[in-house]
């Protein structure tokens, strides 16, 4: 107990072991959907389905480790869903080569986000983000997430006319879902700890009991990781054609991650004068994830949302992330219990998963919770974070939320004649979000 105190400071964090096991243990339950979602949308790139599944878990266990250790954070970090596709619908399948390529581009953009550790930008790249953004940054996470849990609980559904509408809310995953969310907000009522765990083992037990969700058992031999372990080609992405793809790797990891940190940060109450201490070691931890993942066959790693859940399960510290960690571990080999828990039901066309959304929509009422700190009667301040709160969720993208605060906020400021309260990164990265909006 005295390493773990030393290691972790719970007392410091006002946390127990307990708290911290329980919140690691959510955060890899939320998570887990990405170790067969990753391998099947990099499966269309003809990547190996099994290679990249093992990939995924050693790079995510990997790098969630060094996080916990190095910035003793409970802020998972699992390959980026939106990255993948970039790496397999825009690198490989638009641009016409091969997946060895992509991942020595992807490789170089991680090398790159090291190597600003000696300028400190990504430090100062968090420091820019108005003190607005940074509130309005959990509320569109949130938001995003929400919709997100609603679409895999099939609660909202696809629509020609209006993009979306409300789905067969009768059909049996959808029940299944929804009961999930009534229970883990009812044990949140409760005060019940580890309501959102809990719920999820629940909404698990019942889906195979209700023949929503297959049970395959618990332990798979692991699939061999031979196909796409240092298949990367490092030496045909320095050409220049793919400097711009270098940089578009780059640039979203930086925002994505920045904005993932603030947003759960915010949550956890980690931010300090609207600072995260450590950001630089928790900025590292994400740029070696994302080479090592490459070098064993996955694309960019980055810290994850999902992290939330940990942190609303009780989450405060790193030790959260060795639970986290070791459950990616063992999941090479009890991938079969973690397929059932992340597992998909298929209705209407759609794949849904109804134990993820139900934790996933819980998230979504936790974080936005945010909202009030925007200083809305500032309309300078309060129409950058709309923006931004909207932007996520409409975009699916928190890269791009964050790239609309920053123009908006620039632009607002200097059209009221407060342009001296922006700071010069800030106006920086105003005109690179609009460059990478314009052409990227």
């Amino acid at each position: 107990m005295a390493i773990v105190e030393r290691l972790f400071r719970l007392r410091d964090a006002g946390t127990t072991v307990r708290a911290e096991l329980i919140g690691g243990a959510t955060t890899f339950v939320t998570l887990s959907y990405i170790i067969f979602v990753q391998p099947t949308v990099l499966g269309a790139a003809s990547m190996d389905f099994g290679a990249v599944l093992v990939a995924t878990c050693l790079a995510a266990a990997f790098a969630t480790i060094v996080m916990g250790l190095y910035a003793n954070y409970p802020i998972a970090v699992a390959p980026a869903m939106g990255h993948n596709f970039f790496f397999v619908y825009t690198v490989v399948i638009g641009m016409k080569v091969p997946w060895q390529l992509a991942l020595g581009a992807d490789f170089l953009a991680g090398v790159l986000f090291i190597a600003l550790a000696a300028f400190r930008v990504r430090e100062a790249v968090m420091d820019a983000v108005p003190a607005s953004i940074k509130a309005a940054l959990p509320v569109g996470i949130g938001l995003l997430i929400t919709f997100v849990g609603m679409q895999w609980g099939g609660i909202v559904v696809a629509n020609p006319g209006s993009l979306v509408k409300l789905g067969r809310l009768t059909s049996p995953p959808t029940l299944l879902a929804l009961g999930g969310f009534l229970l883990i907000a009812v044990l949140n009522l409760r005060r019940v700890p580890g309501a959102i765990l809990i719920g999820i083992v629940a909404t698990t037990v019942a889906g195979v009991a209700l023949g929503q969700l297959a049970f395959h058992g618990i332990v798979g031999r692991p699939p061999s990781i031979a196909p796409t372990f240092l298949q990367l080609d490092i030496r045909g992405a320095l050409a220049p054609r793919f400097i711009e793809v270098v940089l578009v790797f780059l640039f979203l990891a930086l925002f994505d991650t920045v904005g993932t940190l603030i947003g759960v940060s915010t949550q956890a109450g980690l931010m300090r004068d609207g600072r995260l201490p450590r950001a630089g070691r928790a900025l590292f931890a994400d740029a070696v994830g994302t080479t090592a993942g490459t070098l064993l066959g996955t694309s960019t790693v980055t810290a994850y949302i999902e992290s939330a859940a940990g942190v609303a399960a009780g989450a405060r510290t790193g030790l959260a992330n060795m639970m986290t960690g070791g459950l990616l571990l063992l999941s090479v080999f009890c991938y079969p219990l973690a397929r059932l828990m992340g597992g998909g039901v298929e209705l209407d066309g759609a794949t849904l998963h109804p134990v993820t959304a139900a934790a996933l929509m819980t998230i979504g009422y936790l974080m936005i919770g945010t909202v009030t700190s925007v200083r809305w009667a500032e309309l300078a301040e309060a129409i950058p974070a709309f923006l931004t709160l909207a932007t996520i969720p409409l975009s699916f993208s928190i890269a791009d939320g964050l790239s609309v605060g920053f123009i908006s906020h620039a632009v607002l400021h200097l059209a009221s004649g407060r342009g001296r309260q922006v700071s010069w990164l800030g106006y920086l990265f105003a005109l690179l979000s609009a460059l990478r909006l314009a052409f990227l």
